[in-house]
């Protein structure tokens, strides 16, 4: 077995790691570690987290990091041949560890890997952010199997075939430390939201493959540290996922694919004002601004990395797929639409 390092990025969750905690441990050997890694929470998790789990590890970043630069900043400090990212609000289960670590200790080109995320709430259902594996469209949209935009399905077996996929979930996301290192990790300017798909879509920008594994289940509550309907996680889902498109799309579909994503953002901004009000629209908007303001250091970035893969990305537009042409799940998706190895 090599090494294996277990982190939860915390930040305010002390409710979490109190439910969440335990489970981890129970279901986790003695030989793993365990670690810890606070954005500066102010609720006391640090001193809950020492007192009532000694086998624990703490990790102290400065500031609120967010998502991208808090798990960059702390596993600098972490030794390990695999990092396992596991959100402080997700429930593990019995031997959760052992076959995906096994799966990628089989073929050395598998950066990253995820098991079978299925919600805590309701236990039959896949969970929003994972279930059985992520994909992304051309456009930027990103779906998973057994979730496709708001339509979430009940898990009967369907999706209990290990198979490659576009990306991994955040939520609980097994890489191997030297290729994550290699990579740069995550993009710090993420923050939050979407920098796993950035860092998958690298993986396979180099060769690399992504795979789903249903050997291995864990339960995600999801919405955390964001609540699901939060304008600021509308503006970083806007933005994150232009800089994602703009970093790694081949040169020949840039041009395409934002003219495209102009117009449908637009209605998307509509939409929030009619349904959602003035928040939401405007961050929408502020979303863009943020982009083009960034656009010097992007293509800096874009010119120093490799880009241009689009392994197990789907052709089509899944905004017309879903909303236009009915197609709710996965099984109803053409195959052949997929971009191939």
């Amino acid at each position: 077995m090599p090494q294996v390092a277990v982190v939860i990025l915390n930040w305010n969750g002390k409710r979490f790691l109190e439910t969440f905690l335990p489970p981890l441990i129970e279901h986790t050997d003695a030989d793993i570690e365990i670690i810890v890694a606070d954005n500066a929470s102010t609720d006391n998790s640090v001193s809950f987290v020492q007192k009532q789990f000694p086998r624990i590890r703490i990790i102290q970043n400065p500031n609120n990091e967010g998502f991208a630069r808090g798990y960059n900043l702390a596993l600098k400090e972490v030794k390990a041949d695999y990092y396992i990212l596991l959100n402080s609000d997700v429930e593990v289960t019995d031997d959760w560890i052992h076959p995906i670590i096994s799966l990628m200790e089989s073929d050395p080109m598998i950066g990253a890997c995820q098991p079978k995320i299925r919600s805590y709430h309701h236990r039959d259902e896949f969970e929003y952010a994972g279930a059985a594996g992520g994909y992304i469209d051309k456009y930027g949209y990103p779906f998973c199997r057994g979730r496709v935009f708001l339509t979430i399905e009940k898990d009967t077996g369907q999706y209990n075939d290990q198979v490659e996929i576009s990306w991994a979930t955040g939520a609980c996301l097994f890489v191997r430390s030297d290729l994550f290192n290699q990579l740069g990790g995550f993009d710090d300017d993420f923050f939050a939201h979407m920098e796993e798909i950035d860092y998958c879509w690298r993986l396979h920008n180099y060769g690399y493959r992504v795979m789903y594994s249903p050997s291995s289940t864990v339960y995600h509550v999801g919405g955390g540290t964001l609540p699901k309907v939060s304008w600021r996680k509308t503006y970083l889902n806007f933005r994150n996922n232009f800089m994602l498109l703009y970093k790694n799309l081949p040169s020949s579909l840039l041009f395409k694919v934002f003219a495209v994503r102009l117009i449908l953002d637009g209605v998307a901004a509509f939409k929030f004002l009619i349904q959602a009000g003035f928040k939401d629209f405007w961050a929408v908007a502020h979303a863009h601004i943020s982009f083009y303001a960034a656009l010097p250091s992007l293509y800096k970035k874009r010119k120093q990395l490799k880009h241009g893969s689009m392994k197990m990305m789907y052709r089509q537009n899944m905004v017309f797929e879903y909303y236009l042409r009915g197609k709710k799940h996965f099984s109803q998706l053409d195959p052949e639409k997929f971009f191939p190895d």
